[in-house]
């Protein structure tokens, strides 16, 4: 079975989920051949080994507080952060508190799975 994806014209809701942190999971939010929006849900102390994104990606804090760790250096996202790193960035996170943010992957050479 398919995972349902937004349709274009599709209002999506991305508030902060609040009480619902806890119990909310990662899920895929739009996913295209050239952008895939993710909205990423980390408990406390999760991390996220270093890796690299096949596209340039944007990542929005919605809540929370990461530890995102890229071109050597941490960076702290609490809500309302944003930051964009360049395509094949290298770059790892960590959760400090339960967290979640958008991720977004825009796809130009490379062809994202549907």
């Amino acid at each position: 079975m398919a995972i349902p994806h937004a349709q274009p014209g599709e209002v999506i809701d991305v508030r902060p989920l609040a009480e619902r942190l806890a119990a909310s999971i990662t899920k895929t939010l739009i996913k295209t051949q050239h952008v895939e929006v993710i909205r990423m849900v980390l408990p406390a102390g999760k991390v996220l080994t270093q890796h690299k994104a096949p596209g340039e990606i944007i990542v929005q804090c919605l809540e929370g507080d990461i530890t995102f760790t890229t071109m050597g250096e941490p960076k702290k996202l609490r809500a309302g952060d944003m930051l964009y790193l360049a395509a094949g960035e290298s770059h790892e996170l960590e959760a400090v508190e339960d967290s979640s943010f958008l991720l977004t992957i825009l796809f130009y050479n490379s062809k994202a799975t549907t």
